[in-house]
């Protein structure tokens, strides 16, 4: 794919919307584009985070491991980010992501992913949006799950 292509899918993801186009095109040549079969794992939970994942074509399942083994938490679709937690906080990975079609990502490096928030604050500002909404969900989800009777 040319380079103005992965510029031009990169525009299309929330995160990336206020980036000029410079900078994209900085960022689409400094990352690798990677594709995943259908089972196929991008990274697995506990490993160190060294790169975010930027889902291009193709969906993926979020799976974290509980004392009944694998269980899938979400799905992430084209125009997500994954893998941007264990960069930010500097852990280890917090669930394992897996294709569950053909993917294409565009995985960009732990350095370039900082310098990009550093250089550009309102990516900084999308990036809390999606946290704040991976936290909402997830709390409602576990409020909906402590409600149940058992």
């Amino acid at each position: 794919m040319l380079l103005k292509d992965e510029v031009g899918m990169l525009k299309r993801v929330p995160l990336f919307a206020g980036v000029e186009p410079a900078k994209l095109k900085l960022l689409a040549f400094t990352s690798d584009r990677v594709s995943y079969n259908a089972g196929q794992v991008l990274f697995r939970q506990g490993e160190e985070g060294d790169a975010a994942y930027v889902i291009l074509t193709g969906s993926a399942d979020i799976l974290v491991e509980s004392d009944a083994g694998q269980i899938k938490v979400a799905g992430v679709e084209p125009n997500a980010i994954v893998g941007e937690i264990a960069i930010l906080c500097d852990v280890s990975r917090t669930a394992t992501v897996q294709a569950s079609e053909r993917l294409e990502a565009l995985r960009i490096r732990k350095d370039h992913f900082l310098r990009m928030l550093k250089e550009n604050p309102e990516m900084t500002l999308e990036i809390l949006k999606v946290l704040a909404d991976r936290l909402s969900a997830t709390t409602a989800e576990l409020s909906l799950e402590r409600s149940r009777p058992h």
